[in-house]
């Protein structure tokens, strides 16, 4: 069986995007600059089967998305298969979600199973409540954003163009420096990303802010739209010599960005301990839980 996979380009935006549009999702995967930006770290093709679109990485084994859209699904993911075995290899699916596994079920009866991961859950938290900050599990948080008001005073938040794309390139390249990236894979990889992130803003319709603080960048935030109630956070840097960047840039971003949002994805931890500590401290509504579907041995 040929199917036309190819890898995904910038023009592929109108249709990817209308595919995913077509079921309401909350998943930080599913957004048309996640796909295309870490297409080439994770060996990321695209193809239309049976009226739906599929994603699939194809490093040392097959890896499906679950298929986007509202074709034939049971038709597509029998294609599917029919191609993981052509290839000679197990059919298997990954960040697959309760409600997609329901449908998967209901379409194969018995025939699946799934492993949900922890560590690439997402965190969702209530756009009002990052914006503002009040209650007393806040608390601390609202403190830390007084006081990087008090300690800087002349600060400012700027809603970002592709014109502020400099600007918070030469940021990225101070915290890739600091962080010793080139050491780390997947540092280094985040860092690839954002950076086209900014190269690509106008054209990926994402939106995003830069805090300043004496004219300087101090951190910068760049999200999309996953849903019309969405807003996922791709990418979030901050000077750690400006203390409470961090805190005040997630606060900012929010409070500009999200006025029509209800929801704020901040992707999952990674199982990094430090980072799953601090994005429990938000206090997260709800996980995207996902896992990797398999078949069932018989």
């Amino acid at each position: 069986m040929t199917i036309g996979f190819r890898k995904p380009v910038i023009e592929d935006k109108p249709t990817v995007t209308g595919y995913i549009k077509q079921k309401k999702t909350r998943s930080c995967e599913d957004t048309f600059g996640n796909l295309l930006l870490w297409a080439r770290f994770y060996n990321i093709q695209i193809a239309e089967v049976e009226g739906m679109l599929v994603s699939v990485m194809t490093g040392s084994r097959l890896s499906f998305h679950y298929p986007y859209g509202i074709g034939n699904t049971k038709a597509c993911i029998e294609k599917l298969m029919d191609y993981a075995k052509e290839q000679g290899q197990e059919f298997r699916m990954h960040c697959v979600t309760p409600e997609e596994f329901e449908e998967l079920e209901s379409l194969f009866p018995g025939e699946f199973e799934i492993e949900y991961h922890r560590d690439i859950a997402d965190y969702v938290y209530e756009a009002e409540k990052l914006r503002t900050l009040s209650g007393k599990k806040y608390h601390g948080k609202k403190n830390h954003v007084n006081k990087f008001k008090k300690t800087y005073e002349n600060w400012e938040y700027v809603s970002m163009s592709s014109e502020h794309a400099e600007e918070a390139f030469q940021l990225l390249l101070k915290w890739k420096n600091l962080n010793l990236c080139m050491e780390n894979h997947d540092k280094n990889a985040e860092s690839c990303v954002a950076c086209n992130y900014l190269r690509l803003f106008g054209e990926l319709e994402v939106c995003g802010g830069i805090l300043r603080v004496d004219g300087q960048a101090a951190a910068f935030c760049i999200g999309e739209k996953v849903c019309d109630d969405t807003m996922v956070v791709h990418i979030e840097k901050a000077l750690t010599e400006y203390e409470g960047a961090y805190t005040m840039i997630n606060q900012q971003f929010v409070e500009h960005e999200c006025q029509d949002i209800i929801y704020v994805n901040r992707e999952d931890d990674a199982g990094d301990e430090g980072l799953r500590k601090a994005k429990l401290s938000y206090r997260p509504v709800f996980m995207v839980e996902k896992g990797t579907v398999t078949r069932k041995s018989r």
